[in-house]
């Protein structure tokens, strides 16, 4: 069975790559990362697709509100 994970962030560069290692680092391995960026600012989605992993989507929505 695949385990999808969604994950929201928004201008979280300083906190992105420790968060999906810890995903990552779990035993099961049949999981997708779903990462919805709410129109970040930041180096967040840089920092995501170098991980070249893929089980990890980056979605990139535009800001609301």
């Amino acid at each position: 069975m695949k385990i999808s994970i969604i994950m929201p962030t928004y201008n979280r560069a300083n906190y992105i790559i420790e968060t999906v290692q810890s995903i990552q680092d779990q035993t099961y391995t049949n999981w997708e990362l779903l990462i919805m960026d709410d129109g970040s600012e930041d180096e967040t989605e840089v920092l995501v697709r170098e991980l070249g992993d893929s089980r990890i989507q980056f979605i990139k929505l535009g800001r609301i509100g």
